[in-house]
């Protein structure tokens, strides 16, 4: 549009034009001026078939908002046309309110269709009014569906003064009934629940189902005597619902408080309740049998999780697990245990592994021998963690005639445990032979968690072993033992002829943090290694460092030929902030990789400085358009510092 709409007459003139730019620009300058005498045009307008148009006008309408458009809106609700009615509708919920008097008269309509718009709109204007007017269609209107949206809205307007209408509501069809359940519920007030209370020894068992779920869902605790009383005298499905409530409401700590034989009752309807078919119920129970179970209740809870799909019902499994295991060791466990059928040992062994003591632990090594591979893994992987010295025969006959690794594994890991017990280091040293790599490397992390300075001494000794896998791991522990105390075996190991060994010698000195600062001259020659691994291996050492007497050797490295070198290098220099290695960095960056040079941006924006945000700008005028990108983020990075 070339010329400004600037007083009202040159607004309400485009809103007649025929130009639909025209009209839409004006409907939003008469929005913006709060135009009163355009609210019949623009009201015309939502009837517009151009969706511009009519977005435009709805704008103007919902910001003039006020009596008078509430007024002109009401008859657009009448249109036989839905897209119409709808945008009428959805105006009128945000400004209804402006002038409730205005919608008073269409609730005596004859047509139902338009009181339940009322009744709807009605619903989203908080007022004490609204709620006058909906309790009133509640109770007086003779068209069921718009009794129904009535007492819908009253549940969204969650007014307390609306219990008593909504409570009178009870009596009508069962159709508004549960839509006064679903109300009641929302308002969150104790005269609420005491309404729903008294209603449902009168309500229909579809209607009562309602109003238990509602009554837990509400959490009022006085609710639960008439709750308790009602569990005899209703049907097997509604009682498995007053059960899911009671326990919603009590929730699990509380229901330990209850009476002795309050408890006991509860149980057994908690109990059969575990037939249901509902999964909600099934976890309500649950959880209530975890408080106040028996043993005969661990029996019917491990049932149940027998016959789950743990994949498909994770939730529900888990449930049972925790249950069966809150309830601790008892008889029916330890018979699960002992039993033929293998989901039932697993599922038992699954509890077990949540129990706080050894009870179960001799059942466990019981069964190892005569249970599947799979079983077999899981029950030494829990007596792991259970066992202790006592147990070592038992470890030591697995590690004699087991050639699973994943069981000698777990061994491994109770050997390594046991600081106190005799013969302990000499049998997890022993496993360094063994012929798989991974039972070797468990049985490396159980010699170190030892600590033992027997086992110190043997891996002097290994360190000088002809087998470089042998040196590597004798290396290794050292470094984790003492650095310190096992100096000259690392120092020896980094003219090592393997690379690895040369490159676990390296990493041994990160154990020492800033101090391996001390023993520069020793690994600084590594930095020329023929092999990339232990020179990524001592750049790594360097940037952990990260003192300036190591800055210069970070900034040769950028020289090496291999990427992943310069990369750490990078890394390392970027982390520190090094404001000296910027001409370096951007040297690199002329002949780099793509991934080294995306690494060198990076860098700089994490030193910042001016030079560094001058090659970062420059470097945003790229033709790769990653690259820029990549540039414009660190060039963020140096101005979010600078804020």
């Amino acid at each position: 549009m070339e010329n400004s709409l600037d007083t009202a007459p040159q607004v309400l003139e485009a809103l007649q034009s025929d130009d639909s730019a025209t009209i839409r620009g004006a409907a939003f300058n008469a929005g913006d001026m709060a135009l009163l005498e355009a609210i019949p045009l623009l009201c015309s307008l939502v009837k517009s078939s151009n969706i511009g148009i009519q977005e435009a006008a709805e704008y103007a309408l919902r910001k003039i908002r006020g009596p008078q458009v509430v007024a002109a809106l009401l008859p657009l609700l009448r249109s036989d046309e839905a897209p119409v009615r709808n945008v009428a509708m959805d105006i009128l919920r945000e400004i209804g309110s402006d002038s409730i008097e205005s919608m008073q008269p269409y609730l005596q309509d004859e047509d139902p269709d338009l009181r339940i718009f009322i009744a709807d709109i009605l619903g989203y204007s908080p007022t004490h009014q609204a709620v006058l007017l909906l309790s009133k269609a509640l109770l007086k209107d003779p068209e069921v569906n718009v009794r129904y949206q009535a007492a819908v809205s009253l549940g969204n307007l969650a007014f307390p003064e609306a219990v008593p209408s909504l409570c009178q509501a009870m009596h009508d069809e069962e159709w508004v009934q549960f839509a006064v359940v679903e109300a009641l519920a929302k308002i969150k007030d104790p005269s609420a629940a005491n309404g729903l209370v008294k209603l449902l020894p009168q309500a229909s068992p579809l209607v009562c189902s309602a109003i238990i779920d509602a009554l837990g869902d509400m959490g009022d605790v006085k609710a639960i005597p008439l709750l308790f009383s009602s569990l005899e005298n209703v049907g097997v499905p509604l009682r498995h619902k007053i059960v899911k409530a009671i326990v919603q409401i009590l929730s699990v700590r509380s229901l330990s408080l209850l009476a002795a034989k309050s408890q006991e009752r509860l149980r057994a309807y908690l109990l059969e309740a575990l037939a249901d078919n509902d999964e909600d119920i099934l976890l309500a129970a649950l959880q209530g049998l975890s408080a106040i179970g028996n043993e005969d209740s661990t029996k019917a809870i491990i049932n149940l999780a027998v016959g789950l799909d743990a994949e498909r019902q994770p939730e529900l499994y888990e449930a049972a697990i925790h249950a069966i295991a809150s309830l601790g060791y008892n008889n029916m466990l330890r018979d699960a245990l002992r039993s033929e059928d293998e989901k039932r040992i697993a599922v038992a062994m699954e509890a077990c592994r949540l129990l706080k003591d050894q009870s179960p632990v001799e059942e466990l090594k019981n069964i190892f021998w005569r249970v599947s591979p799979e079983l077999r893994r899981e029950a030494v992987a829990e007596l792991a963690q259970m066992g202790t010295c006592t147990d070592t025969p038992f470890f030591l006959s697995i590690i004699e005639h087991s050639d699973d690794p994943e069981v000698l594994k777990s061994a491994l890991v109770f050997f390594g445990n046991q600081h106190g017990c005799p013969e302990v280091e000499d049998i997890v040293f022993a496993q360094l032979d063994h012929r798989y790599v991974d039972v070797q490397e468990m049985a490396l992390e159980a010699c170190i968690n030892l600590h033992s300075p027997k086992l110190n001494s043997q891996f002097k000794i290994r360190a000088r072993s002809e087998d470089p896998m042998q040196r590597m791991m004798a290396i290794y522990a050292l470094g984790r033992y003492s650095v310190t105390e096992n100096l000259d075996e690392i120092l020896q190991a980094l003219e090592d002829p393997s690379p690895r060994v040369r490159q676990v010698a390296i990493e041994a000195f990160q154990n020492l943090g800033a101090q391996a600062e001390d023993f520069l001259p020793h690994f600084l020659p590594r930095l020329i290694d023929e092999d990339k691994d232990v020179r990524i291996a001592l750049v790594d050492l360097l940037g952990q460092i990260g003192t300036p007497a190591v800055m210069p050797h970070l900034v040769s490295a950028l020289a090496d030929e291999n990427d992943w070198v310069k990369i750490r290098a990078i890394e390392a220099l970027g982390v520190h902030k090094l404001a000296d290695a910027v001409p370096y960095l951007t040297q690199l960056f002329e002949t780099a990789s793509p991934m080294v040079s995306y690494k060198i941006i990076e860098a700089l924006g994490m030193i910042g400085g001016n030079v560094a945000f001058s090659v970062l700008l420059g470097l945003m005028n790229s033709e790769d358009q990653e690259l820029q990108h990549a540039a414009a983020e660190a060039v963020a990075a140096i101005q979010a510092e600078q804020e």
